[in-house]
This record gives C-alpha cells, structure tokens and sequence, in this order.
C-alpha cells in the first residue's frame, strides 16, 4: 500500500521546445551561448554541428522554454478510482506558467501535498523553477524546494523510486511502464519529435494528448510500484 495519501499526490509532466525554430534565428549573443553549450554537446559526436543540434537547445532551462504542463490527480478508491487530467498549454509561456501557478497555489492548499513526475526532480520541477523565474513569475511554495530541508520537499519521482538507491541508472518511463507490464498508449509521437511538431507542424493539440498519456503512464507506474490496483483506462477523464 501507498505510504502517501493518493488524493494529495499531483503528477506532472512538461514538453519544452528550444526558444526558436532553428538556430539561424538566434541573436548574435545568443549563437556565442549555444556555441559554449554546445562545444561540450560535440564532443566525440563528428556528425553534428552547432546548427544540427541546436533541437536539443529545449532540453536547457536557459535556451528552451515550456509549452504543454499536464497533470492529473486521482480520485476515488480500488477500482472506482479515477484519474482525472488537466493541460495547460501554448505559445505563451509565461501565460501558462502563470495559469498553472494559480491551479497549484489553490490545489496545494493548507494540506501535505505532493509533486510527482518521472524524473521529475532532476528535469520537470527545477525546469519550471528557472523558467518561472526568468518570465517574472513568483514560484509556488510547493514547487519551490529553494532553502528546505530534504526532507521539507515534497517531490515524487519514480525513476528515484526505481533506483533503489543506484545512482547509476537512468530508466525512461517507456522502459519501466514496459517492465512493469503497464501498457503504454505510444501511438503517436515520442520526445524526439515535439520540437518539429511544434515548430514544423504547429499542432499543440498533438503535444498535449502526447504529455497527458506520459501523466497517465507515470500514474499507474507509480500505483504498480506502491502495490495499488490500476485505473481502468475508461476511468481517466480530461477536464478542460
């Protein structure tokens, strides 16, 4: 059995872009930047240039920025439980931090609650941290971990939870819904591909649907792992 509340648990995942379409529309200062960051990228990789991997510029805080946050919350218990997902998505970065900031301030309340994500603690959360900062946005107390004790941060993450205490592996959450025969509805795109979904294609609406399975697999990995039943999938319900 789960050891934390199920109902105070927030699971959260994020899809970022790198800030421009290609790195040709860079600011000259900015191309100085990326060319440091990606000096160390190059290393021992001789078919790439600064220009090709500028699409793996999303992945830094400093040179990306967020366009989808999904979340889910569960509700209810054993098999009636449901899990119930909301998206906060678009061009507008700082409107959607904004909007989520709002969400979480109220849903955190004066209760213990909790963040979840797969490797949510060295991406999702310290991501939204840096760039909640740079658009001029105060961070949410329950997302801010700056000044706490260790054990005052209420962050969950299952690819920590699958270590075990091994530093050494990293575990994608495709890999670990896999092994733990948790079924994995990757019928569309992957991480790879929502740079150019965005950019090329320009269909959020893809990106969402794409980020709101990856909350909903990291859901029932999270109840699998804690030895608690699974949510049916006609129980998972979007909330606009």
């Amino acid at each position: 059995m789960s050891p934390y509340p199920l109902h105070n648990i927030l699971f959260v995942d994020i899809e970022t872009v790198p800030q421009y379409p290609g790195y040709e529309q860079l600011a000259t200062e900015w191309k100085e930047l990326w060319g440091k960051k990606a000096e160390i990228l190059l290393r021992n990789r001789e078919d790439e240039t600064i220009e090709s991997i500028y699409e793996r510029a999303g992945i830094y805080a400093e040179f990306g920025k967020i366009i989808c946050i999904s979340c889910g919350v569960i509700q209810g218990t054993g098999n009636e439980r449901k899990l119930l997902l909301k998206s906060f998505a678009g061009d507008s970065e700082q409107v959607l931090l904004h909007d989520f900031s709002e969400m979480l301030r109220k849903w955190a309340g004066n209760e213990t609650k909790y963040l979840c994500a797969h490797n949510g603690k060295e991406f999702d959360f310290p991501y939204m941290c840096r760039r909640m900062i740079i658009n001029g946005l105060p961070i949410p107390t329950i997302l801010n971990s700056s000044g706490k004790k260790p054990w005052e941060v209420n962050f969950l993450d299952t690819m920590e939870l699958w270590k075990f205490g091994d530093f050494k592996n990293y575990t994608s959450l495709n890999l670990l819904a896999t092994a733990l025969s948790v079924p994995t509805p990757k019928d569309d795109i992957d991480g790879s591909m929502v740079g150019e979904v965005y950019w090329k294609e320009k269909n959020i609406d893809r990106i969402v649907n794409y980020c709101q399975k990856d909350v909903a697999t990291t859901v029932q990995v999270f109840l699998k792992m804690m030895g608690e039943v699974s949510i049916k999938s006609n129980n998972i319900e979007i909330k606009q």
